[in-house]
This record gives structure tokens, C-alpha cells and sequence, in this order.
């Protein structure tokens, strides 16, 4: 009987293994988006299980003790398909219907492996050899369905952004910027999954050389527990699709000017909690009514409206000679980070913040050295015009 040789690639997969484990305890346990956050502790528990082969397979688990052969540890079909429902219930605040018809293919993946692993040990060899093609099989679908479920979890995200923005003027705050970038990862780990599963399945590769793939793999999986974790608590905006139909005879560009009007002359874009719901409601309005006249009629979504009033405070006051720190000033504008800030500004000035305060000094400067005619353009653009 051989002993088990406990090396670097044990040690690191241990690690990781262990910390996923630790991470999805946590995580669904977390009160708030009990759904979502079940999903994803499932999901590293899955991914836990697709490394736990490797990291006892290196100290030598599976020569030690041959019964351990085909034991269902790597469900790799359910990574795919459990992304993806995290992400929907995320955004959705439930599964969506017929949830359950996106694991069956995982769900064969595990019948498989289970009914190799309860066979016993003279036989496994035999099943090992005789479904050597189902094997390779089942890894190049775990490929291919990561690659399907991550297009359809980044047109779910970008259709939520979309309806994010033409509701709430805080959407920096909720999780589609994080969940972006775990699409980002996913849209990483895909062409490497694909490329080592490839190369194998032409030329195998050998245990050890397969190291690449899992230390991939266990960068990504940590990734997601861990910003998983960090948003565990925030709960996304369950959203309606604002309404689009026909109102003939509407000026959406006359309403949309009269209504940023009175929004600026109110001051209410300073509320770092205003949604279109209740801006519509103080404007005597519907949500669709208002909605059509933002993009419509200013060619803007709520989000781009609001921040861009918020920004126009920020340069007022700017103008007026106020010497706070700018995400002071900011935040008394109504905007919830320095990031949603910095964007929005730019975005209504063609300028950072920084920048816009240093022209405002140097036209005072000027003007105080008698050169104001000499330097007319001093100021970009004119605040709360």
C-alpha cells in the first residue's frame, strides 16, 4: 500500500477547497437574498467538489485506496447552469420557473459517477475503460455549457443594467458592477477550461500537467465566494419593465424640459434614495409618462438624468467659491460613492471634478489680475445650464 505524499499541489488545492467551503457556510446563512445566496453557496460547494479530486488525487488518495475511483466529487455540468441561476435569482429575487430542468444534465453527470463509484473494485477498471469516451464527453459539455450559461448570465446582467439605470439614480450601488466582472472571470476561465480539455482529449496530458486548469479554476471559484460575500446583504431593486405604450400628442421633449426644470428648481435629485417611482409621483406623473420623457425627450435614463443634475450642484458650488473636500460636496449633492461621482461629472463636463476646480480657480485668478476678456472659456461649460 503506497503513503500519501502531502506536496505544493495538495497544499494549495487544500486551501482552497477549504476556504470555499468556509465561504458558502457563510454565505447561506446570510439573511437577505436567501435564493441568490443559497445558489451561490451550492456553487462553491460544486466547485469545491471539482478540485477535491486533484487535491487528493496529488498526495496519492486514489492509489492508497482504489475504492475511492469514480466517487461523484466533480459535478462540472452544474457550474454553468448554477451561475447562471444565481444570477437570475439575484436580479429577479427568485429562481426562475423550471429551475429544476437546468440540472438534469448535471444531475446524469452525478448518475454516472455514482454508479461507477458503487461498483466493486475489480470492476471499476472495466467501467473506466468501457465509458472512457462518456468521460471525455462529460468534460467537453461542462466546456461548452459554461460558455452557453455565461452568453445568457451577461445578456440576463446587461438587460437588468438597462432597467437598473431607467429606474434608480444610485444603480452604481447594487451588484451588476461585481457581477460584471464575475462574467469577466467566467469569459477568463472559459477559453483556458476549453483549451486544456482540448489538448487532452488529442494528446492526454497527464495528472500533473493538468495543474494549470485547477489552479485556474480555484482562482475564479475564490473570486466568486468571496465577492459573493461581500454582496451577500445587498439586496438588488426587484424591477417592473416601465410601460411604452402609444400617448399621441405628447411633446416628451417639451415635458422633459419642464420636468428637469422643476427638478432642478426642487432640488430633489439631492435624495440619495430617488427612484423614478417617486420622482414620477412628485411630478403629478406615471413612471411610463416620465420615463419616455427622459429618453425620449432628453435622450437620457433616469440614472444619467439625476447624476447629471447632482453634477451640475457639484459645479455650482464649485463656481461659488466652496473649498470642502469634493466627495463632501458631492455627497450632499445626492451621489452614494466617489466612483458614481467622479463618472457622472465627467460625464455632464468632459471633465474630472479636480480639473473643473482648478479651471474655476485659475478664471478667478484672472479675473482678479484684470484678464478676464483675455481667457473668455475659462469655465467649459456654464453649471445649471
Amino acid at each position: 500500500m503506497q503513503g500519501l505524499v502531502f506536496g505544493w499541489r495538495t497544499a494549495l488545492l487544500s486551501v482552497a477547497v477549504a476556504q470555499l467551503l468556509i465561504l458558502a457556510a457563510a454565505i447561506a446563512r446570510a439573511p437577505a437574498n436567501r435564493a441568490a445566496n443559497r445558489t451561490l453557496a451550492l456553487l462553491l460547494v460544486v466547485l469545491a467538489g471539482v478540485l477535491t479530486p486533484w487535491m487528493i488525487g496529488f498526495a496519492g488518495f486514489y492509489d492508497r485506496w482504489r475504492w475511492l475511483t469514480f466517487a461523484p466529487f466533480s459535478i462540472t455540468l452544474a457550474v454553468g447552469p448554477l451561475l447562471w441561476l444565481y444570477l437570475r435569482a439575484l436580479v429577479d429575487g427568485r429562481l426562475p420557473r423550471f429551475a429544476g430542468w437546468h440540472l438534469g444534465p448535471p444531475a446524469v453527470q452525478f448518475a454516472y459517477l455514482g454508479a461507477g463509484f458503487l461498483l466493486p473494485e475489480p470492476a471499476k477498471d472495466r467501467w473506466a475503460a468501457a465509458s472512457s469516451g462518456l468521460s471525455a464527453g462529460f468534460e467537453v459539455a461542462a466546456a461548452a455549457s459554461l460558455g452557453l450559461y455565461a452568453i445568457a448570465s451577461l445578456k440576463a446582467l446587461q438587460r437588468y443594467r438597462h432597467r437598473l439605470a431607467d429606474h434608480r439614480s444610485d444603480d452604481a450601488r447594487y451588484a451588476v458592477t461585481w457581477l460584471g466582472r464575475a462574467m469577466t472571470a467566467t469569459l477568463v476561465l472559459l477559453p483556458v477550461w476549453t483549451v486544456y480539455v482540448a489538448w487532452d482529449a488529442i494528446q492526454p496530458l497527464g495528472y500533473f500537467n493538468l495543474m494549470g486548469l485547477y489552479l485556474t479554476i480555484a482562482a475564479f471559484s475564490l473570486y466568486i465566494g468571496v465577492e459573493g460575500w461581500r454582496h451577500a446583504d445587498l439586496v438588488s431593486p426587484r424591477l417592473e419593465e416601465v410601460s411604452k405604450s402609444p400617448a399621441p400628442g405628447r411633446d416628451w421633449a417639451r415635458l422633459g424640459e419642464a420636468w428637469a426644470a422643476q427638478v432642478r428648481a426642487a432640488g430633489w435629485a439631492t435624495d440619495p434614495e430617488l427612484s423614478l417611482a417617486t420622482l414620477a409621483s412628485r411630478l403629478g406623473t406615471n413612471t411610463g409618462y416620465l420615463s419616455r420623457a427622459l429618453n425620449e425627450g432628453l435622450g437620457l435614463n433616469f440614472s444619467a438624468f439625476v447624476n447629471g443634475l447632482r453634477a451640475e450642484q457639484v459645479a455650482d458650488r464649485l463656481v461659488a467659491g466652496d473649498g470642502r473636500d469634493l466627495l463632501d460636496i458631492a455627497l450632499d449633492a445626492g451621489f452614494a460613492s466617489k466612483a458614481s461621482f467622479n463618472r457622472a461629472f465627467r460625464a455632464r463636463f468632459d471633465s474630472s471634478p479636480s480639473a473643473f476646480r482648478r479651471q474655476v480657480s485659475d478664471a478667478e485668478n484672472l479675473s482678479l489680475a484684470g484678464e478676464t476678456e483675455a481667457r473668455p472659456s475659462a469655465l467649459p461649460v456654464t453649471p445649471g445650464a
